[in-house]
This record gives C-alpha cells, structure tokens and sequence, in this order.
C-alpha cells in the first residue's frame, strides 16, 4: 500500500476538506460500476477508500503521521514476539485507535462511519452507488453498492404563450426516446421545472430510474409581453381612429376579438380585457391589457398639414402640464 498522501495526491498539512475533496474526486473517476470494462479502476479505487480510511479519520491521520500504523492501517509492530512485543506501538484509547480488544477490521472504531463519512461521501457523487454497505475483512474494506438508481435527466421545454394558454401542456423527449405530452401547472412561468418521477436516466444495474426535471421555457412572442398572470400588447391606432372612436381588431391569445376605442383617445392609454391573459394559479386567467399608441402616416401628408396649422391658429392647446416648465 503506498503513502496514503500520495495516494490522494495531497500534501501531510492539507486540510479535512481538501483530503475530502481529493477522494470524492477519485472516487467518482474509478468506481468499478462506472468502469466495468477497467479492471485497474477497481484497484485504483481500493487504493482511494483506503487511503480515506486513514486520512479521513482524525485519530488514524495522526497515528499514522506518529509512525504508529502503517499505509493499511495496521499496527507497526517493534520487537519479536515473545520479547517485549509490541513495544512500539500504543493504543491512543480515542475513538478509532487500534486495540485488541477491537480488532484491525469491522470493529467498533473502524466503521464506515468513522472513515469521514465514506458512504455518504458516494450517496452524494454517484447518486445511489453508497447506498450498499462496506465491512473489513482480513485487513482490507470492501464496498458492496446496493441497488443504485438512475441519474436525472435535466431537460428544457419551450412552449408558446398560445400553447400554455389553451393547451396546457407540451411536448418533451424523454431519455428514452420516448416523447410524452407533459402538463403544464396552472400559474407556470418561465423557468418553473416539472419532475417527472421514473422517466430520467436508466440505473447502470436493475435499480430506479431518475426522475426527469424539465424546465419550461416560455417563447419570446412577437407582439405580447409577459407581466406575471397579466398579458401586455401595444395596439397603434391612425390619427382619426384616436380622434373619432370605433371598434378596432385587437389579436388575443384565444383569438382576435373587437376592441370599442372611445372618442378623443390620446396615446399611453391602456385598456383591459378581462380574462384573456394566462391561467392563473389559484383559477381563472389573468388580463390582457391594451397599450394604444397613435401612429401618423408614414409618408408626409400635405393635407394634414394644412389641417394642424389651421388648427393651431384657432384651436391652439397644451398637451403637456406644468411640470414640463
């Protein structure tokens, strides 16, 4: 067994957190289920656990910087049995320090447990493969994976506010290859996730799939803005549409609908239709609320200049308040 240290690839004063982050690195690279097909990985990865072994543990860390135990974790023993025996070495009578009373393996101080959490330390890299249980046998650890599960599948679902609005649902691809149509939650927006429980990566062995998480996205529309439940439309109005009234053709998420415009409409008015927004979480819909904006002709227009300048000299007013200075 070589220099737990080197094993790692850290050096004799690295932190816990480093020694920590240096394992689950190595951990993760040669855990034998995600190299079945290298079987040097499965040493390489022996190698890791134990070195972890002895640098995880604070009281092992340390006796083995004393000299007290070697690379394996056992003890060095000075002397010939029979003589003084064991005369170099000490049981430190911490938590982890080795004893005859409690063996070199599986006893009460040299648990998983103690070993700076390996279990969990898998649990949370490869997502289920610590899920089994370790023992010592003869001296060396073994680690027994127990039923894994499957990674997630983190997928992204673009949807049109049209399509979120009557459908309420959308297309997605699962990892399968399968495609589902999945249901979109009353009150979704744009980068609320959906977790579909089963439906994510395959278990490397028979185990529980993961869960798919897909992100809905909700498409830049051409004309409406989104403002919570509420749907926002600028709609320009001609010069004699603003000045007379009428009905104008207003587009909707549903469809296009009749808009009445009163009489003497100035622009930055903004009208509301009740419903026609985006369904809201608690029922029902929210609004869309009409921006009117006057738009003059885009060629100049000798006429109606003609009319402005009459009417400035007899109907001459203001159409901005004192603040303006």
């Amino acid at each position: 067994m070589r220099d737990p240290y080197s094993v790692l690839g850290v050096s004799k004063n690295a932190s816990e957190a480093e020694i920590k982050k240096a394992f689950r690195k190595l951990a993760k690279k040669f855990h034998p289920d995600q190299n079945a097909d290298d079987p040097k990985a499965k040493e390489r990865f022996s190698e890791a656990n134990q070195a972890y072994e002895i640098l995880g543990d604070s009281d092992k860390r340390a006796q083995f910087d004393r000299g007290e135990i070697d690379a394996e974790g056992k003890p060095k023993f000075y002397g010939a049995p029979g003589g003084e025996g064991f005369s170099g070495f000490r049981n430190s009578g911490r938590r982890g320090g080795f004893g005859f009373e409690q063996g070199f393996g599986g006893g009460q101080g040299g648990g998983p447990q103690d070993a700076g959490g390996f279990d969990d330390i898998l649990n949370d890299i490869l997502g289920g493969f610590g899920g089994g249980k370790r023992r010592s046998a003869g001296g060396e650890s073994q680690f027994h994976a127990g039923p894994n599960k499957g990674a997630d599948a983190n997928l992204i679902a673009r949807v049109t506010l049209e399509d979120l609005t009557n459908l309420g649902k959308v297309q997605v691809k699962l990892p399968s290859g399968k495609t589902v149509n999945v249901k979109i939650p009353a009150g979704t927006q744009s980068g609320d996730k959906i977790r579909l429980k089963g439906q994510g990566f395959a278990a490397a062995r028979s185990g529980q799939a993961g869960d798919a998480l897909v992100e809905v996205r909700i498409s830049t529309h051409k004309l409406f803005k989104v403002d919570g439940a509420d749907v926002r439309v600028d709609v320009p109005l001609s010069l004699y549409e603003a000045v007379l009234g009428g009905k104008v053709r207003i587009p909707t998420l549903s469809g296009a609908v009749n808009l009445t415009i009163p009489a003497n409409t100035s622009s930055g008015k903004t009208m509301r239709l009740k419903g026609k927004g985006l369904p809201k979480k608690e029922g029902g819909h929210g609004d869309l609320l009409v921006g009117l904006e006057i738009a003059l002709p885009e060629q100049p227009d000798e006429e109606l200049e003609n009319l402005m300048r009459a009417w400035k000299e007899v109907k001459p007013y203001t159409a901005r308040g004192p603040e303006f200075g």
